[in-house]
């Protein structure tokens, strides 16, 4: 069983009995029997003197891109890092003066627009150059450590869905980012981190032997966690991703899509790892709420050979070409950010968007970001804390 490293600083929390500290956490902050970190750090003598919450909330109640205002009561103060605006994303310099530690302990779930990890980044900013030490308590990546996948975030398409200088899929941990957002940014940060024991970078979620507490209201299973890579690409489209369904992304439609079309389009792709279902669904909120939409589900049959990233695109491209009339990338404010369709501010660029647009074949669009993912394969080693 892997042993996380909340886990290991219960074990062995002298360190930090004298420390004030701030907890970044939400419902993933748990025991491997399930008692909040809140609770487990207070009860072995840990001074817990706030938490910052990410998007969602503490008890991830919220839905995404929603601010998040007042909380459920724990057993200290709260403090909200998604609010109404850009600038409640990182803590208020008065939130810090009363502390000399930062722990983070989230599950992240691996891809580069998750902004559980992009709050942790931030927050390491807002304490560079304070005598405040960063204390990340490592997780598994659900979605394993071997693989890479998906083009790089280019400059002036940052935001709360690009901040970390990776592929969409990364495949590191909270703790391997952490290094490699403080040397990308020179960060005079006193980071720490507390590594898990027993997790390999092969290692499904499954065979971790840690329970799933889904890190987010669209997040239940993890499954969702392994295409969500590639699915939350159709955030940026007026295709539904499935929220307000039991099924998020893993069932993508809309009211105008032909099921089975779409199906056997995207199915004589042949796309490794990745067989396509025709389905109907009515969603409840978000997108075409009490609407019949025709769409596809997504049934992973070899996780280790199915590149989510690739499954994206090639779903986006097969609904536009099928639905020429209806088809539309979104347009507007996507997380405090409008300067850029909220497609491109996942992608990372207006490349891969462009070349929908253009009629690009897959194989090429893939293929223009191949280069940079052997790249990053061989630039993050410097920064891994765990073997394959």
């Amino acid at each position: 069983m892997v042993i996380t490293g909340l886990e290991k600083l219960l074990n062995d929390p002298g360190a930090y009995r004298k420390r004030r500290v701030a907890l970044i956490a939400n419902q993933t902050s748990v025991t491997s029997d399930l008692v909040y970190s809140w609770h487990a750090l207070i009860r072995h003598g840990i001074d817990i003197v706030r938490i910052f919450s990410p998007e969602h909330g503490i008890f991830a109640t919220e839905q995404d891109q929603a601010p998040v205002g007042d909380q459920p009561i724990v057993n200290c103060e709260v403090v909200s890092l998604y609010g109404a605006s850009a600038h409640t994303l990182a803590p208020a310099p008065e939130f810090l003066d009363d502390i000399d530690c930062v722990i983070y302990d989230i599950q992240d779930i691996g891809s580069r627009y998750y902004t559980y990890v992009n709050t942790m980044a931030l927050c390491m900013e807002a304490i560079a150059g304070r005598d405040i030490e960063f204390v990340v308590l490592d997780r598994p990546n659900p979605i394993g450590g071997q693989s890479v996948e998906g083009p790089p975030l280019r400059d002036g398409y940052g935001s709360f869905v690009g901040v970390l200088p990776v592929p969409v899929r990364h495949g590191m941990t909270a703790g391997e980012l952490a290094l490699l957002w403080k040397a990308h940014r020179r960060l005079d940060v006193n980071l720490a981190i507390v590594p898990m024991d027993g997790w390999g970078r092969a290692m499904g979620y499954a065979h971790t032997g840690l329970p799933w507490v889904p890190p987010s209201p669209n997040m239940p299973t993890e499954e969702t966690a392994l295409v969500y890579p590639g699915m939350c690409l159709i955030e940026g489209t007026n295709l539904s991703e499935g929220r307000g369904t039991a099924m998020p992304f893993l069932q993508i439609g809309a009211p105008y899509v032909d099921a089975a079309a779409l199906a056997n389009r995207l199915n004589a792709l042949n796309q490794p790892g990745i067989r396509f279902r025709p389905v109907y669904f009515k969603p409840t909120s978000n997108k075409y709420a009490g609407e019949v939409a025709g769409g596809v589900f997504l049934h992973v049959t070899d996780p280790t050979r199915f590149r989510p990233f690739a499954a994206g695109v090639a779903l986006v491209q097969a609904a536009r070409e099928l639905c020429t009339d209806s088809f539309r990338f979104t347009t507007g404010v996507y997380e405090f950010n409008d300067t850029h369709p909220a497609f491109d501010l996942l992608a990372g660029s207006d490349a891969v968007r462009t070349m929908i647009e253009r009629g690009v074949p897959l194989d090429t669009i893939r293929e223009s970001w191949a280069d940079y993912e052997r790249d990053f394969f061989e630039r993050r080693k410097e920064y891994l804390l765990y073997a394959s």
